[in-house]
């Protein structure tokens, strides 16, 4: 039976998507969203970008940009990464929240926490090839997205609890970052998830049990170049690593 295609027609219906350029980019970040599940990938989650009040101002934003993650796009921890044709390869070293009940309805600080199963440390790589000064461009790209990397989901952080947790990366065997602050440029995690729940809700998606959200970079991005390595453990817990070919 062939699949049908969901068609997204967009229209204002609250002040978190009262944009039309978000409406417009989120129009073609979504339908091509519906391409790949027709296609018969998976989704497995979803993303955040420009979450600085840095960028927010820059591009005229009051929340972080909201796109998808799916199956076809997630790699191994230690993954050899070919960057070939890549105009500006990055990566993020992001907090992984998972989720272990449905967030879609009467969402506020205790509903989002109680839905929080899990936290574990994420790569983003993503490739910058056009400017950051269009937001519909950047959504219907999906945010620069290409791959994620995941370390283990550790259930103890339920809740998200973020106490205790220190980031620290390595590039080519040398420290570049170690913090602390795992919140100082990503914003409130626990509003992250609440904001993204309530974008899909107003859109007619929803936040779902085993879907994971990848909540911002907690350092500065890394431009990263051929024959390079980058680790990052999200001590005391898990450590993922990744090879750019």
């Amino acid at each position: 039976m062939k699949s049908r295609t969901k068609i997204y027609t967009l229209t204002p219906m609250n002040e978190l998507i009262s944009d039309a350029r978000i409406l417009r980019g989120m129009e073609r970040q979504l339908g091509l969203r519906q391409v790949r599940l027709n296609a018969g990938d998976k989704s497995v989650g979803w993303k955040v970008g420009f979450g600085t009040s840095a960028s927010q101002e820059r591009l005229q934003i009051r929340a972080p940009l909201v796109g998808f993650l799916t199956e076809e796009i997630l790699l191994p921890s230690g993954a050899n990464v070919s960057i070939e044709g890549w105009v500006k390869p990055a990566v993020e070293c992001e907090i992984a929240v998972y989720m272990g009940a449905d967030l879609y309805e009467d969402i506020n600080r205790a509903t989002t926490c109680a839905a929080i199963a899990a936290l574990g440390p994420a790569f983003e790589l993503a490739d910058v090839r056009f400017p950051p000064d269009d937001v519909e461009m950047v959504l219907a790209d999906n945010i620069y997205n290409r791959h994620v990397i995941l370390g283990d989901a550790d259930p103890s952080r339920a809740g998200c609890k973020l106490e205790g947790l220190e980031a620290q990366v390595y590039r080519n065997g040398a420290e570049v970052a170690r913090t602390t602050d795992i919140q100082s440029l990503t914003g409130d995690v626990i509003d992250i998830v609440s904001h993204v729940a309530k974008v899909l809700s107003a859109l007619g998606e929803r936040l779902r049990a085993g879907e994971f959200i990848i909540a911002g970079t907690i350092i500065p991005h890394l431009w990263v170049e051929p024959q390079e390595n980058v680790s990052y453990t999200l001590a005391p817990g898990d450590t993922i690593s990744v090879r750019f070919a």
